[in-house]
């Protein structure tokens, strides 16, 4: 049972441009009586729409004209106003009033009815009655111009021609003019209408109109012209809204899955019928607003047959993002429930079950669908096809099986594209095709159960019997007898009628002396076909494997025998077993001589051939190794071959030797060529990689100082093993970080440092120390000169015995500051921000911490010579 879930709501747009307001409108008329002889009266009315937010005219504002046109010429015959009636009338729609729909929407129109009595003279052709506007909103989203479109309202009044002596009232559209619809959402509107005169009415869209040319509240044209409006694809009038919503030609409701979110211009025209004719048509325009919204709403297909199996997927078809939980039911005995989403049930029974959806959402929104469920498993449609050629009848059988149930309806489709008469409802129909041709058949099967299948198959319709021979061209010996075996049915006629016995059967037996075409006719139910078979006769064969060959072991070679013989039998001196076919592969480790025996029936010859084995060259090299950045490899090989090469020769010495000197600078693979002119002739290759390790790093730091006594860290970079010498004061001589500590009575020393990587290739470097004899302190020098020659180019402080230097800063004689650092070995070089300072005396303060951590704070001048 399907629910659907709509609400009467606004259509019309909030539009920011000045006078874009219209939002729809309705032009139609009520018959009222007779006006004296040969006139009739009628009331004339426009419902007019306006969308509350826009910038336009108000509607108690609005000029309404209507035009009056002829339908012999469409000119105007005169034009009638109409004054506005009664109060403009407002609806105002939000989530407060449909509290379980989600999404920001608020919407707001206007109504008003203008109106006025006409009287016009009875005439033959009738009337058509316009109003046109300069103002529909912008933007509307099925359209190709987006802003400046006109509109036109049009109604007709059908003349004596059609009517004879009666009078007609137009219909009148149902007060449901707008509509909320959520985007990409199944949708529902009732569009229908209602009839003064009890005519029959039929829907249907069709092109909104347009106007060229028109102001606000332009009076009718002189000539009436029915503009469509430019819709852009994949929209048109026709299918306004895409092909995913149409409209039901008897009661005028609209549905489907709305389009993207947007604003669409929708027309809704309506044929009359009155004594099985059309006397008149009636449209009215609207604009149909789709906002991004969404709904609680559980969405069951009307109905699931399950004949396959007897399980059941169960789905909400409903794409609502709101649904916070599921609760399944699926009407059979065990009562079982779900809270899923979507699930595959097993019934343990066939039978006909109500399963139901309930989805709860936000605020206690609930929806609520439910579905007829079949289950019969066990329903398998199949058919079979017998026929031959066109023109002959196809019989066609339903094989279908069912477990429950009775199979009791067929719906053939012989696929013949010259007719639609290729239809039938038999259960096991023939069907007569009128030429060859590919047809894809397809049978719709149902059962008394509901189960309903399709089965497709491609049916080949010959022109004639294809001939199902075993071979059209062969040879025999001159002694032999052949059989030519036919797989057909039918009557068969074989020619000449020589050398041959059964000739009119399928199994014929020929013997010729000569070379003999023999010619097949067969007949399956007035299908006729020939065909032929060439019968190639010999009186011997011979059979020749060439000379002796030789090949490298391990390779594999092709035994070419030339003969016209069609059996082959080989053997090998070796024992190998050799398959009978007329080309095999063999791949002999020593020499071998091969014997073949062929036989073209009872002829037969043989032959043998010796293929001899040689080794390969030999081309070996030792394993792949790494070498130190800067070194040098010698490359010992194994060579057995006439002659060698290597390559790359760049980074080689002796590269014509067996043993070359390699020294790449980088990582590089070698390849060893080796060739025989004797023996195999093939070349074998061999390879190695010799990996360089990079560069070794080792950095002991810049020569520096230390007190008595003071423990100094030293580094020596990274690496894998480390040596330091001499030991004397170290911690430890085998780490990469030592902790030197020199008593007093030592000036100076000067430590080594090796340091190795994993591949025990290593770098040296080593450190200065200078001891001194004071206590820690910092000490600055008195003068210095930046210009570059890489002497005493800065002031920094000395620093023997401290660990960190807090601050050293350096002023001019006015007190500004020019540098500052709290880096030990950084200093001054005499600018600032890049400026170079004049000559003259600085100020320096520094302070900082020793090894004893002890503060120290010293000040005094400097004196920059340039």
């Amino acid at each position: 049972m399907k629910k659907y879930f709509f609400i009467l709501v606004l259509i019309c747009i909030t539009i920011p441009a000045v006078a874009k307001h219209v939002a729809g409108g309705e032009l139609f008329y009520d018959y009222l009586g007779p006006a004296g002889a040969g006139y009739s009266k009628y009331k004339i009315t426009l419902r007019l729409f306006r969308d509350c937010s826009s910038n336009g005219p108000f509607l108690e504002s609005e000029a309404v004209q209507v035009g009056i046109y002829s339908n012999d010429n469409f000119k105007l015959i005169s034009g009638v106003n109409l004054p506005i009636t009664g109060p403009v009338t407002s609806i105002s729609l939000n989530t407060s009033v449909f509290p379980c729909l989600v999404g920001n929407v608020s919407v707001c129109y206007q109504i008003a009815i203008y109106t006025n009595i006409v009287s016009l003279p009875d005439n033959v052709n009738g009337y058509t009655l316009s109003r046109v506007g300069c103002c529909r909103i912008d933007f509307i989203s099925n359209l190709s111009d987006k802003i400046n479109v006109g509109s036109n309202y049009v109604t007709y009044i059908p003349g004596t021609a059609i009517l004879g002596s009666g009078h007609n009232s137009s219909p009148q559209f149902n007060v449901r003019d707008t509509a909320l619809v959520c985007a990409n959402k199944v949708f529902r509107l009732d569009f229908g209408a209602t009839d003064a005169d009890h005519d029959s009415l039929t829907y249907s869209f069709c092109d909104s109109y347009t106007s060229v040319g028109v102001g606000p509240n332009s009076p009718p044209p002189n000539v009436l012209s029915s503009l469509p409006l430019p819709y852009q694809s994949p929209y048109s009038g026709d299918s306004p809204l895409g092909a995913a919503v149409g409209i039901d030609r008897a009661t005028g409701i609209i549905s489907g899955i709305a389009p993207p979110e947007g604003q669409y211009v929708v027309n809704v025209c309506i044929e009359e019928w009155r004594n099985g004719q059309v006397i008149s048509h009636h449209r009215k325009d609207f604009i149909l607003k789709v906002q991004n919204c969404d709904f609680i709403e559980a969405d069951l297909p009307d109905k699931i047959i399950q004949c396959k199996d007897s399980v059941v997927h169960f789905e909400n078809q409903s794409t609502s993002s709101s649904i916070q939980s599921y609760l399944w039911t699926f009407g059979d005995k065990a009562s079982t429930t779900s809270t899923y989403p979507s699930i595959d049930y097993r019934y343990a029974d066939t039978g006909k079950y109500r399963a139901t959806l309930m989805v709860t959402g936000p605020r206690g929104c609930v929806g609520y669908d439910s579905t007829e469920v079949y289950v019969y498993p066990g329903f398998n449609p199949a058919f079979t096809v017998t026929g031959n050629c066109a023109l002959i009848p196809y019989q066609f059988n339903d094989q279908t099986y069912t477990k429950y149930g009775v199979v009791n309806n067929w719906r053939w489709d012989f696929g013949d594209s010259t007719t639609r008469a290729d239809t039938s409802g038999l259960q096991n129909p023939l069907y007569r095709y009128p030429s060859p041709a590919t047809n894809k058949v397809k049978l719709v099967v149902s059962s008394s159960k509901g189960c309903i299948d399709s089965l497709v198959k491609n049916v080949v319709v010959n022109g004639r019997p294809p001939l199902q021979l075993p071979f059209r061209d062969t040879l025999i010996c001159n002694i032999d007898t052949l059989a030519i075996p036919v797989g057909n049915n039918g009557s068969f006629s074989w020619t000449p009628n020589k050398d041959i016995l059964f000739p009119n059967s399928s199994q014929p037996l020929v013997f010729p002396k000569d070379t003999t075409k023999y010619i097949v006719t067969v007949n399956e139910n007035g299908c006729v076909n020939t065909d032929t078979v060439t019968v190639n006769v010999l009186p011997f064969i011979k059979v020749a494997l060439g000379n002796d060959s030789l090949i490298c072991q391990t390779d594999q070679i092709e035994l070419h025998p030339v003969s016209q013989a069609l059996q082959y039998k080989w053997s090998a001196s070796t024992g190998e077993i050799v398959r009978s076919i007329k080309f095999p592969t063999v791949r002999p480790l020593v020499s071998t001589k091969y014997y073949v025996t062929a036989n073209l029936g009872k002829c037969q010859d043989r032959d043998s051939i010796e293929i001899k084995v040689v080794p390969y060259p030999v081309a070996a090299i030792r394993p792949d190794t790494v070498i130190c950045f800067g070194k040098r490899l010698t490359l010992n090989s194994t060579i057995v071959a006439s002659s060698f090469s290597w390559s790359p020769v760049s980074s080689l010495l002796n590269p014509n030797s067996t043993s070359p000197i390699a020294g790449p600078s980088k990582t590089t693979r070698y390849y060893l060529r080796a060739s025989d002119t004797i023996g195999c002739p093939k070349s074998v290759i061999d390879s190695i990689t010799v990996t360089v390790a990079p560069p070794v790093i080792a950095n002991a730091g810049k020569d520096t100082i230390a007190l008595p006594n003071q423990p100094l860290q030293l580094f020596a970079g990274t690496g894998f093993r480390y040596i330091w010498s001499p030991e004397f004061g170290l911690s430890n001589p085998s780490v990469y970080n030592p902790v030197a500590t020199l008593p007093t009575g030592i000036d100076s020393i000067r430590y080594f440092v090796r340091v190795y990587d994993e591949f025990g290739c290593y770098a040296d470097d080593d450190i200065l120390i200078k001891v001194f004899k004071s206590l820690p302190d910092i000490f600055v020098p008195s003068a210095f000169t930046p210009n570059g020659d890489g002497l005493n180019d800065l002031l920094r402080p000395i620093t023997p015995g401290i660990s960190t230097i807090n601050y050293f800063r350096v002023y001019n004689r006015w007190g500004q500051l020019l540098f500052s650092t709290n880096t030990i070995g950084q200093g001054w070089d005499g600018s600032y921000h890049g400026v170079k300072q004049p000559p003259g005396t600085y100020v320096y303060e520094a302070a900082g911490v020793d090894y004893l951590g002890n503060r120290l704070l010293r000040k005094g001048t400097a004196v920059l010579i340039r």
